[in-house]
């Protein structure tokens, strides 16, 4: 086992990000996440405890120079720590230790430690996991409220495609295929994927590309790529509170498996590695759970027996 500190630990870790095509936007938040947690192992390790606090409110005294091979319950410390330091919404635990997850999967793959602690780190419940979403009907309305040609196409590409916002940003004209009804996305990782559109977005597209025949799709400032901050404003701007461009994904997602009750393709059109990041986007249809009620539920059955048994005397 080769071991070693943070502090030489955490450089390896950023190139491991790097060769990996994460973003350095990405890589920021997953190295100062491990840092903070690094800071936190050296204090545990180095001071009284008693002054734990004091030393966290100025972390320049802080230091990386101690072992990354960890206990659970030194993370498990950590995350209630930290949480009672401030507080944090579960989504953001769940970063954390996501992040952390991923940092002490490669140290094991390296053989840097002896044994992975995080799958003995239990995560925080995320309450109301189903996100609000709009339906079909309502897409259409929002989209058709926008007068802006960009803007519009905008909010029915992520629509029509499913794409997260980063890849939108990222289409090129010459990534798409009008004859294919295909649009070639990079998504996370740098994982390339393909993803379909319909005619008619595809025919919007077009007019709104005109004479140009490279290039990104949808022009930001000097000529760049248009930026995620850019998208969301969009959203900002027309949406109802709270609907933002991923949940307009949550919106194809949950129609395309309504309509298909294919999960598999929908985890692919999404760029989903686990299916089971896929499941928290589908919902029941509500006719359908009232079919489904009123066919087997036996209450139910006996109450729809009474209705016809009443018909036919009328």
């Amino acid at each position: 086992m080769e071991g070693g500190f943070f502090s030489e630990w955490l450089p390896r870790y950023r190139h491991y990000l790097r060769m990996r095509n994460y973003s350095s936007r990405t890589i920021q938040s997953y190295e100062q996440v491990v840092r903070h947690f690094g800071y936190y192992v050296w204090l545990r390790r180095s001071i009284d405890p008693e002054k734990l606090v004091v030393y966290w409110e100025d972390l320049t005294r802080a230091r990386l120079d101690t072992p990354v091979e960890v206990v659970p319950v030194i993370i498990s410390d950590y995350l209630s720590f930290i949480s009672s330091m401030r507080t944090y919404k579960p989504k953001t635990l769940h970063r954390i230790i996501s992040t952390l997850s991923s940092f002490y999967r490669f140290l094991y793959s390296q053989g840097a430690i002896s044994s992975n602690p995080m799958p003995a780190v239990e995560r925080p419940k995320i309450k109301d996991q189903e996100l609000r979403y709009l339906k079909h009907s309502q897409v259409l309305r929002l989209i058709d409220s926008i007068e802006d040609d960009r803007d519009r196409l905008i909010v029915r590409t992520i629509y029509a495609t499913g794409v997260r916002v980063s890849e939108l940003c990222g289409m090129s004209i010459e990534d798409i295929d009008f004859e294919d009804e295909t649009i070639r996305v990079r998504g996370k990782g740098g994982k390339i994927r393909i993803v379909f559109v319909d005619r008619e977005t595809l025919d919007e597209m077009d007019e709104f590309i005109g004479k140009r025949i490279e290039g990104p799709l949808f022009l930001g400032q000097q000529g760049h790529h248009i930026s995620p901050r850019a998208v969301q404003h969009i959203f900002k701007k027309y949406a109802p509170d709270g609907i933002t461009p991923h949940k307009i994904r949550h919106s194809y997602a949950s129609e395309l498996y309504r309509r298909s009750k294919n999960l598999r393709v929908v985890q692919e059109n999404l760029g989903h590695s686990s299916i089971k990041t896929t499941e928290i986007y589908l919902h029941t249809d509500l006719d359908e759970r009232k079919r489904v009620y009123q066919e087997f539920f036996p209450l139910a059955e006996n109450n729809n027996r009474q209705k016809e048994k009443k018909r036919d005397r009328e």
